[in-house]
């Protein structure tokens, strides 16, 4: 029987008394910050070119305070770029690779996504490493004389690297790492990381459309030093007569951004700078993430994906769920039917789950209050087999 539409009946339990203040889970676009208003954004830079002198100063804010924030080296590049954490990744292996093997790590589906564009698009016969949802790869098996792709925070299994322990300060080739569900949410060791790229509507919940580029020296250097042997679409073009185009890094965007979003990114950072900055925000993110994991504790019919609780995510948490493969999708339906979840079934690609966002912009008191309504659409979905 499909259960995707099951309704109460009388054996269901009571509604919970309290509801989440905010129903908004989605692990991206995520939630806006507590107390998000359009009111707050700035307009002055809207209507203007972003090349006229105040678009200029907005874009070159929004790296600063990145950059700040973030705690990026001084002699990191920072460059806004099209088409969110997607398209810096890929403007980052398709300028980058192929000056030496690849290894690719994956686990889930966006590290496959990578596997697939090095194999078949690039065709660089990469290593490849994988692992099973709810596990990472065996790391130590990493070859770093060649470049390494991979993700920091699985956002489709909920399985991240638990530091940068693995990867070594004397590495030959350049680690690329995806790390849009991770960026401000979990500590990022940038002198292990060679490319890091993200998105700002995840961790910060910031409009999508745009991914942040970070690139170290290193990066750089091959940059400038490798031409890469497939053709190059102009929105990935980084080098111009083998030097890096340095405008990208202070504000000069490839192609045309939308000021409203970088409006809405600047708000994002200045909160999360009047909130206590990096530290707060992965407080923030930890205590979502530890009070969704007391309820799995004690839920006979849900556990988390990630096997090792060291590997466990606190920002993209998955939950397996015991039942047929469609009970996830029937109580994230009920839930959003009553207007206290929105979208937490699990990714199309994972296994049968729910995922729930815990990043910083997330209250802990609606992650609280979020549990016995699992409780609840779980017995509703399930008396309807009966």
């Amino acid at each position: 029987m499909t259960i995707a539409s099951a309704a109460p009946d009388v054996r269901a339990p009571a509604k919970p008394a309290t509801r989440p203040g905010r129903p908004h889970f989605s692990s991206g676009p995520c939630a806006k910050r507590p107390g998000y208003t359009l009111a707050a954004l700035a307009t002055d830079s809207l209507g203007r070119s972003h090349r006229a002198k105040i678009g200029k100063s907005r874009l070159a804010e929004a790296i600063a305070r990145t950059r700040d924030l973030l705690g990026v080296p001084a002699d990191y590049r920072i460059g806004i770029v099209p088409a969110s954490d997607t398209g810096a990744f890929e403007m980052a292996m398709w300028t980058l690779l192929g000056a030496r093997g690849v290894t690719a790590l994956a686990w889930e589906s966006f590290g496959e996504g990578w596997v697939t564009d090095a194999a078949k698009q690039l065709k660089l016969s990469p290593t490849i490493l994988r692992a099973d949802y709810g596990h990472l790869p065996d790391l130590s098996a990493v070859d770093f004389a060649t470049d390494v792709l991979f993700t920091w925070n699985g956002t489709t299994s909920g399985v991240r690297v638990p530091d940068g322990d693995w990867i070594p300060d004397n590495r030959e080739g350049l680690t690329l790492c995806d790390a849009t569900s991770a960026a401000f949410a979990q500590p990022l060791p940038f002198d292990r990381l060679d490319v890091t790229t993200f998105s700002w509507q995840k961790v910060l919940g910031g409009e999508g459309a745009h991914g942040v580029l970070i690139l170290s020296p290193r990066a750089v250097e091959r940059l400038e030093s490798h031409s890469p042997p497939w053709p190059l679409p102009k929105i990935f073009r980084l080098t111009k007569g083998g030097k890096l185009i340095e405008g990208i890094f202070a504000g000069e965007t490839i192609n045309t951004p939308s000021m409203l979003c970088v409006e809405d990114y600047l708000d994002a950072l200045r909160w999360a700078e009047a909130i206590g900055g990096l530290p707060a925000l992965h407080a923030r993110a930890d205590a979502n993430a530890a009070a969704l994991q007391a309820w799995i504790d004690r839920t006979p019919w849900g556990s988390n994906l990630a096997a090792d609780p060291r590997t466990r995510s606190n920002t993209s948490v998955c939950i397996a769920v015991d039942g047929p493969a469609d009970l996830p999708r029937a109580i994230a339906t009920l839930l959003e039917t009553e207007g206290v979840a929105f979208d937490i079934n699990g990714y199309r690609d994972a296994p049968p789950s729910l995922r729930v966002w815990c990043g910083a912009t997330v209250e802990t008191a609606d992650v609280e209050a979020l549990g016995p309504w699992l409780d609840w659409a779980h017995a509703v979905a399930t008396s309807a087999q009966d």
